[in-house]
């Protein structure tokens, strides 16, 4: 049984796992994030691996990180959340714990992870996950292999425009995807209509204070379980919009697999149910014709630890 570390680092955390060639993670450490600084970021990924790593024997490395990896998956380009810019972190972490490393971006090691043991494990050839959580992510399997890109930049599904002139993205753009099918797009879906509508929206004011903006993704999610009208119809604006990207993968890669992840997935059929209609609704002349079918992920948070770690056997 060969043993590889995944490593999974975010804005806040970096979580680490032993994982065997199963899938199966069998130890796990984590640790804060110290974002705003290189060196304690390294250092904090070195002492991570270091402790899982005691008393096992450790085939290699895999580091997810949230950013855009180099085509070679060895350097951090940029990292919107961290203080990485050009940042040669395979070298670094391999000269510091004598293992082989690779670097991916943490949405594809997510999905890599569900296409080889998770919602995709049936598929031999084909997937692509959004992660839908503050933002959107995403990941493209095809040929059993991710699709890094000629700069290993390639999946940043986020960014499709999906309404021309639409609101204002991170990335500079007018109307990506990100902004309709996020979990800040729920939010700011929720807010205006509690705004506009508060006698519909009285379970979810109360859970705010009577306060509008004071709406959370949570909040949203506990007033719709409880049949608040404008938290189920916030939801179902996402699952509108996320359905209809969904579609688009499907006209564009036929893939066999489509996968929603990332935290907002977590609400269930509030998501899934509008998306999947949306999504039916966006195909129907397709409907005589075969069609990839929409599962939610099922490895939750272990995800970028075991993607990561799956990787770096590959290497």
């Amino acid at each position: 049984m060969t043993l590889t570390i995944g490593v999974d680092v975010g804005g806040t955390k970096v979580a680490g796992g032993v994982v065997d060639d199963t899938g199966r993670v069998l130890a796990q450490a984590r640790r804060n994030t110290p974002a705003d600084d290189v060196a304690k970021t390294r250092d904090v990924i070195i002492e991570v691996v270091a402790e899982l790593a005691v008393g096992r024997t450790v085939a290699a490395v895999g580091i997810g990180a949230a950013g855009w990896i180099d085509a070679t998956r060895s350097t951090v380009l940029f990292a919107p959340n961290l203080a990485w810019r050009d940042e040669p972190l395979r070298d670094y972490v391999s000269a510091a714990t004598g293992l082989p490393v690779t670097v991916e971006n943490d949405a594809n090691v997510a999905a890599w992870a569900e296409f080889r043991y998770g919602a995709g494990r049936d598929a031999d050839d084909s997937m692509v996950m959004f992660t839908i959580g503050t933002g959107v992510g995403g990941g493209i399997v095809l040929g059993g292999e991710l699709v890094r890109g000629a700069n290993g930049i390639a999946a940043e599904l986020g960014h499709m425009l999906t309404v021309p002139d639409g609101h204002q993205c991170g990335c500079g753009r007018l109307g990506c995807i990100e902004q309709y099918a996020s979990g800040s797009a729920l939010v700011r879906f929720a807010r205006a209509a509690a705004r506009q509508e508060p006698h519909r929206a009285t379970a979810l004011l109360e859970l705010a204070g009577g306060e509008a903006e004071a709406i959370t993704g949570l909040m949203v999610t506990a007033a719709a379980q409880g049949g608040d009208p404008v938290s189920a119809e916030a939801f179902a604006q996402v699952g509108r919009w996320l359905g209809t990207s969904l579609a688009d993968m499907a006209q564009i890669l036929d893939p066999q697999v489509l996968v929603v992840g990332g935290g907002v997935v977590e609400a269930g059929d509030l998501l899934l149910g509008p998306t999947r209609r949306s999504f039916i609704d966006a195909l129907a002349q397709r409907s005589r014709l075969p069609v990839a079918e929409v599962r939610p992920a099922e490895l939750g948070n272990t995800a970028g630890v075991i993607g990561a770690a799956d990787l770096a056997r590959r290497i």
